[in-house]
């Protein structure tokens, strides 16, 4: 039978449905924040949890919610849970052939000090990652790095995940600035302009608060030239190529720019002093030397991780493998859902069909480009196939946790979005009338906190934001641009991200540690955010492109 969602189905009340239906929300945050619930026991519960509330307050059909629930499981085992397991495998190949050693060793031939390493590793490298693949990528292979240079498991993982704040909104070539533009009507060059008036300010602080938050304000100051390059470089590049080239490249130029800017100034700089953790042993110097041919052997499974992933992400492969080798297999028609649920929204002023469909396009996933640079990985590393199937079974094991975590949370996203409990949390947030734009950040945090994506997040939220910001006379640019930017602050506290960052750094069970450790920088984050946006709104409004602008 099909079935309509209905936004204010308590009293006709906005205010009350979204109250009675944030309930999964307040359990998931104090399940992992309180409790210290495993990842995977919180998961599951908030998804039974999410299933009751919305069959009770939206009279959703019981079936239609498992069918919701059911596609959302199936999207967090793949292309998401896919993504890390062959990541996971890639740095335990390189572990289990003992080139990692080497990989460490000349790491810190650029610096073995543990603050440089987190800039080069957790914040440049791994928005390169961002960039080229999304979803994931950055943080289990940034922190698989980190815990193999000698980081505490919980500060890899917490650190890969809030420097991942800064190329969110331009990760996977540019895709939540697609989605945006896709569902607005607006075109994503002006969105990317707009993003790009925002981000790199956040862009030059989160260099410096990485190390704040790992070492002390002391310890920072230390190191403060290297983090202005670091950050500045980035900042400046994320703001050039988002305002002249558009949404694809803002990510890549920008990580590899401050990549190559702080190894270079690395060359005529150092330290005082070398930081470690405090539980490490004092910092002594590492006598092991190897040729130029060693070190290129050692990173070759990351240099064609490098050009795998960027061939992935371009728009002309995926067009190849899906268009002209149809290389997928595809369900247009997802049972027990799709064609049932219609979205009644204001905005449209009218019934639509909310579709439902699969496809599993194996090959042009980024989980795939990984998998086939770690099969080319073990023969130059010298893993025979017997060993690298023992490895494969091994991460297997070791993911099983994480991948019933990332296939509930997912799960609980779809319901979400098909039972209509986010649009109703997104009209609250929207009839808070000339304080929306302060709010509208927080719109796109949520979004990406329910979704784990700021593309999403974007696709969810961003006509809702267009609309609301043209009924109370800002322009819907800088509202549509702050869902992205407000977004990628949410990102560090997604279910989804912790379970990635926990499964890459051995924190299986301790997915609430992270989750404490993250939640108040995100908030902290999101603040800074929405007085930006209110600012960008009523103060400098001309900061901000227009629909009918392109920067000359």
């Amino acid at each position: 039978m099909p079935w309509s969602q209905n936004y204010a189905a308590l009293n006709n009340s906005i205010g009350l449905t979204a109250l009675v239906v944030s309930i999964p929300i307040f359990f998931l945050f104090w399940a992992l924040a309180v409790k210290r619930m495993k990842g995977y026991i919180a998961g599951l519960l908030t998804l039974g949890i999410t299933l009751v509330d919305v069959v009770l307050v939206y009279k959703m059909p019981v079936g239609t919610a498992l069918s919701a629930s059911f596609l959302g499981i199936l999207n967090g085992l793949f292309p998401i849970a896919w993504i890390v397991i062959a990541a996971v495998f890639l740095y335990n190949l390189t572990v289990e052939s003992g080139h990692f050693d080497i990989i460490k060793s000349s790491i810190a031939t650029i610096s073995d000090d543990r603050r440089i390493q987190a800039l080069l590793v957790a914040f440049s490298f791994g928005a390169f990652l961002e960039g080229a693949a999304g979803f994931g990528a950055p943080v289990a292979i940034s922190g698989a790095i980190l815990i193999g240079l000698g980081f505490e498991p919980l500060y890899a993982a917490g650190l890969c995940l809030i420097a991942n704040t800064a190329p969110v909104a331009f990760g996977a070539i540019g895709s939540p600035i697609i989605a945006a533009g896709s569902v607005t009507g607006i075109s994503d060059f002006v969105i990317s302009q707009a993003v790009g008036r925002q981000l790199p300010f956040l862009s030059v602080l989160i260099p410096l608060y990485l190390i704040i938050l790992m070492a002390g304000w002391k310890a920072a100051k230390e190191v403060l030239p290297a983090i202005l390059v670091t950050g500045v470089s980035f900042a400046v590049a994320q703001w050039w190529s988002a305002n002249y080239l558009g949404a694809y490249l803002p990510d890549i130029i920008s990580s590899l720019s401050s990549l190559v800017a702080t190894t270079v100034f690395l060359k005529f700089w150092k330290p005082k002093t070398v930081w470690r953790f405090p539980s490490e042993k004092k910092a002594t110097v590492n006598t092991t030397h190897y040729s130029t041919g060693e070190v290129m052997k050692a990173w070759s499974p990351f240099v064609i991780l490098t050009v795998m992933v960027a061939i992935w992400g371009t728009p002309s492969f995926k067009n190849w493998v899906t268009k002209d080798l149809q290389w997928f297999v595809n369900i247009p028609h997802w049972p027990g859902l799709d064609g049932l649920v219609y979205k009644v929204s204001p905005i449209v002023s009218k019934s639509t069909v909310y579709a439902a469909s699969y496809k599993w396009d194996f090959f042009s996933a980024g989980g795939t480009a990984i998998l086939i640079t770690s099969i080319i990985s073990m023969f130059i590393l010298g893993v025979s196939p017997a060993k690298a199937i023992s490895v494969f079974g091994k991460t297997l094991k070791q993911l099983v946790y994480p991948i019933i975590t990332m296939g509930s949370v997912l799960g609980f996203a779809y319901l979400a979005n098909y039972s209509g409990l986010s649009f109703t949390l997104g009209l609250l947030f929207a009839s808070t009338g000339v304080a929306f734009p302060f709010l509208s950040p927080v719109l796109g945090w949520m979004g990406v906190f329910l979704t784990g994506s700021d593309t999403s997040a974007n696709a969810l939220f961003g006509k809702l934001q267009q609309v609301t910001a043209e009924q109370i006379g800002v322009n819907p640019v800088l509202t549509v641009a702050a869902n992205s930017s407000g977004g990628v602050v949410g990102k560090m506290i997604s279910p989804q991200s912790i379970a990635v960052a926990a499964a890459a750094t051995s924190l299986v069970g301790k997915e609430s540690d992270l989750f404490r450790f993250t939640v108040k920088h995100s908030l902290i984050f999101l603040v800074i955010v929405s007085v930006m946006i209110g600012l960008q709104a009523y103060v400098v409004p001309e900061m901000i492109p227009t629909v009918a602008s392109v920067l000359k």
